[in-house]
């Protein structure tokens, strides 16, 4: 089914979009271009959503804004953001009354031509999503990049090509609803997470299954066989089950040997690269690589693979090399908004770093991150509203001398600019804050294009 026919489906129904932010502007501007009766509920009143309720209405669409956004939802169809919950009672109580929940991800598996890679996991989704289509396009297939980065999909479906490939992120907020797997899928690891908004482990673990439990026979899952959860998931695959492994040898798929990583069919192994030639740093890197090499099996050439693993310069925001000033490195990891994530960038270094630290919690412990910061921070600046937990975590943790210092400031800025002035020739700045942006920004990107733009006025 083409997009414009799933749209001649919704004229004689009545729309709601929850949400009129980046994913659903397109959606809004198609539903309302096709002549069908649309209402736009978001959070944000007039003024906060300034001239896109002024353009929204012009095209026709009826606006619910402010706080009352969600009552008394009437509508045939509601398309939700990926941030609200389909357990959020004012969704629940529309689906009694008759309404069809979905959204702009669900469309897309819906009216897609071509084959689906998807990718899903606690860590690493974006760099390895963003592998998958350099891999891809290094071999001359047309892919399109989504989901929860890249440009919204749904409206380009018409312009894709049956032989073209959608390489997409999925969080388990948008995988929580979905009823369609894609033919390919990836699981990179899993770890908690989002707890601050999923009731508990067990329905944020049966959200991020969604992206393999509906396949087919004759599609492929790939599993991170080092992630004991991962592990386990494997067996519930409807179709072909590939691990890989920076820690062990796999029967099939992809793992690391004294330093080379091979892919792994029947017994047989192939060298695909050497882990110390992928260009951007850290294990957690290697291990992106070998799931995406995995993912790509039977699409692109190894020579493809080992020339991508040599030549691809990571991703905005994720272990970011934004400058080096008086032989000092500053990088941004502004990505890294949980616990675990932080951890991993920190092992991405073989020295001791100064680390930036803090923002929003999403209720998850620090512990583990106290004991890593011990053995792997020589100065700590702590700030935003989780900055004392970060502390404590960091105090109470088994062998704290002391070491390393702890510094708390309020404003960002004056953060970035304590750790800069600490800094000596040879020393590395890492902003991987462990926590989300919300307490005083949008999102990671603005946090991160915000450390960015002051180091890159550092004198």
């Amino acid at each position: 089914m083409k997009f414009s026919e799933y749209l001649d489906g919704l004229k004689e129904k009545r729309v709601t979009v929850l949400g009129a932010g980046i994913s659903n502007t397109p959606l809004i501007e198609a539903l309302l271009a096709a002549g069908i009766d649309t209402t736009v509920c978001d959070r944000r009143d007039h003024e906060g959503l300034g001239g896109a309720a002024r353009r929204l209405m012009s095209l026709g669409a009826s606006l619910r804004l402010g706080e009352g956004y969600l009552e008394n939802l009437d509508a045939d169809i509601i398309f939700r953001t990926p941030s609200l919950m389909p357990t959020n009672p004012a969704l629940i109580e529309a689906v009694k009354r008759g309404a069809a929940l979905t959204s702009e991800m669900e469309a897309f598996f819906d009216v897609c031509p071509c084959d689906i890679i998807a990718v899903t996991g606690s860590d690493g989704k974006t760099t390895t999503t963003s592998i998958i289509a350099e891999l891809l396009r290094k071999e001359g297939r047309d892919a399109y990049i989504g989901g929860n980065i890249g440009m919204p999909l749904l409206c380009r479906a018409d312009s894709m090509k049956p032989n073209d490939i959608a390489v997409i992120e999925l969080s388990s907020f948008q995988l929580i609803t979905m009823r369609k797997s894609p033919k390919i899928a990836v699981y990179t690891n899993f770890s908690a997470n989002h707890l601050d908004i999923h009731a508990g482990m067990d329905e944020y673990a049966a959200a991020k299954r969604n992206i393999f439990i509906h396949q087919r026979s004759s599609d492929r899952a790939i599993f991170n066989y080092d992630n004991k959860f991962t592990r386990s998931e494997a067996g519930r695959a409807p179709g072909e089950a590939l691990f890989f492994s920076r820690l062990d040898k796999v029967s099939d798929g992809v793992c690391l040997d004294n330093g080379i990583i091979y892919e792994v069919s029947g017994g047989q192994r192939a060298a695909i690269a050497r882990a110390s030639d992928i260009l951007i740093p850290g294990n957690h890197n290697v291990e992106n690589f070998m799931a995406a090499f995995a993912a790509a099996r039977g699409l692109v050439s190894r020579e493809t693979m080992e020339e991508t693993a040599r030549t691809f310069p990571g991703v905005r925001h994720r272990i970011e090399l934004v400058r080096e000033l008086r032989g000092v490195r500053f990088y941004n990891d502004s990505i890294a908004s949980s616990p675990t994530r932080a951890i991993a960038g920190l092992r991405a270094f073989d020295q001791k770093v100064i680390l930036i630290a803090g923002g929003k919690d999403k209720g998850l412990s620090f512990d583990e991150l106290g004991s890593e910061i011990i053995e792997r921070v020589k100065l700590l600046v702590l700030t935003g509203m989780a900055a004392h937990q970060i502390s404590s975590a960091v105090e109470n943790a088994p062998g704290y001398d002391g070491r390393p210092e702890i510094l708390l400031r309020d404003d960002f800025e004056v953060a970035v600019q304590t750790a800069a002035e600490a800094a000596k020739e040879g020393d590395i700045v890492l902003l991987s804050p462990a926590c989300t942006s919300f307490d005083r920004f949008d999102n990671f990107e603005q946090r991160g294009e915000t450390f960015r733009e002051i180091v890159g006025s550092l004198k």
